[in-house]
């Protein structure tokens, strides 16, 4: 029997935005994952902190996945991540022994959004309610610290 026959239109579509968002997940997750472990200072591999974040800000992509509308998904998943690190920032104030560790949850979530994923100045003050100079001078700060460190 033929697919079409056997489901109707709004399961097709269901199956569809499933298997679209499995292959976004498939394609994004390393990468975002790796940003989330960056801003929890959780050492690779034994992230489950970067885990929650990042599981936390896929669900509310795939819950906005319908009426994306020529959005991109990576930029609201990272969005997303970044705004659940800030609200959250207080729980990952204790370094865990990251590449960041040295660095205070602004400064991490600045460098991660800057330096990792290469959003302008502009998108990270605006996603953070920040100014561009603040921006700017916690990337700065950041930097001269990572250098200190190593």
């Amino acid at each position: 029997m033929d697919e079409r026959r056997r489901h109707p239109a709004p399961v097709r579509l269901a199956h569809a935005r499933e298997r679209d968002f499995e292959a976004y997940v498939a394609g994004a997750a390393g990468r975002l994952l790796h940003a989330a472990t960056l801003l929890t200072t959780e050492p690779p591999g034994r992230a489950p902190r970067a885990q929650a974040l990042l599981t936390a800000a896929l669900a509310a992509t795939y819950a906005r996945w319908d009426r994306l509308r020529g959005e991109d998904p990576y930029d609201l998943t990272r969005r997303e991540l970044a705004s659940r690190f800030a609200r959250a920032a207080r729980r990952f104030h204790r370094p865990r022994g990251g590449l960041l560790s040295p660095l205070t949850p602004l400064e991490r979530l600045v460098v991660v959004l800057r330096l990792y994923e290469g959003v302008a100045e502009e998108q990270t003050a605006a996603l953070l309610g920040l100014p561009v100079d603040r921006v700017r001078a916690t990337c700065t700060r950041a930097v001269t610290v990572l250098r200190r460190a190593s």
